[in-house]
């Protein structure tokens, strides 16, 4: 089991390294494909996946990334507001075949998954944005590798001893600290590279580290889902790891973090 998990952990990596390295048209192709997957696998959750209500959260997703291809974002809240309508319309004028928590979920899923995970393809479009969605996966799984050493050596107090028993607050606490200090280390050998006004150090370890504490919402939250539907993993796509949604449960979260604290108090453009 270890060495499959470690085998396809490497081949992660690897196409990671390859989709962000490169940019543009691949990392918004991986990403989409990676975003639809996940929407598939959360409405499998809720047996949506191969109904009408599916259909249209597929076809929002799509044209959401077509949007973004093209720059034309203003257009996304009305496509958000179109999407509704559509599901409550098929709702509706289905009565009584679907159930309004099957619709809320499949809205959801728009959000949660496809909206949230194309920041990672909006953090590679910024400026320096090869550099910057490091920032992601050393904060997301950084802080999930770190946490876990940390609760080993250290942990005694539970954090949500339902929910996750083998999680600490201690290993929480070392978690944050480890990604902020891998934001730091890696500020360090980014300078080398990078010319801007402002200390990568303390920049990146700051960011690393708010990246590290919102991840560990995001991993609980994907736990949450599977407990309330008694299921163990999204699917079995990535042998050793689950599905996407079990891989990338964290970054879900991180990515619109850092994008919008790049965006919105670095001043990235």
């Amino acid at each position: 089991m270890f060495k499959q998990r470690l085998i396809s952990g490497i081949i992660l990596v690897i196409i990671a390294f390859v989709t962000l390295y490169y940019g543009g048209f691949l990392t918004f192709f991986v990403v989409g494909a990676i975003s639809l997957i996940g929407v598939f696998e959360l409405l499998r959750v809720i047996h949506m996946e191969k109904s009408a209500l599916g259909v249209i959260v597929y076809t929002g997703s799509i044209l959401y990334y077509l949007l973004l291809l093209l720059g034309l974002e203003q257009y996304i809240i009305p496509l958000a507001l179109l999407v509704l309508i559509m599901l409550i319309a098929v709702y509706v004028f289905t009565f009584p075949k679907y159930e309004i928590s099957s619709v809320a979920i499949s809205y959801f899923a728009l959000f949660y998954v496809t909206i949230m995970l194309s920041c990672i393809y909006r953090i590679r479009m910024l400026s320096d944005g090869a550099y910057m969605v490091v920032l992601v996966f050393l904060s997301a799984w950084g802080n999930d590798t770190l946490a876990y050493c940390a609760g080993r050596l250290f942990g005694k107090h539970k954090m949500s001893p339902i929910l996750s028993p083998k999680k600490t607050i201690e290993g929480a606490v070392g978690g944050v600290i480890g990604a902020g200090l891998l934001g730091c280390l890696y500020g360090l050998i980014s300078k080398n590279f990078l010319s801007v006004h402002y200390n990568l150090i303390i920049v990146f370890g700051i960011v690393c580290a708010v990246g590290g504490l919102i991840s560990i919402i995001g991993d609980l939250g994907a736990s949450a889902i599977k407990r309330n539907y008694d299921i163990k993993d999204y699917s079995h796509l990535i042998p050793g790891h689950g599905g996407i949604l079990d891989r990338f449960d964290s970054i879900i979260f991180t990515a619109p973090i850092i994008y919008y604290m790049l965006v919105m108090v670095v001043g990235l453009k």
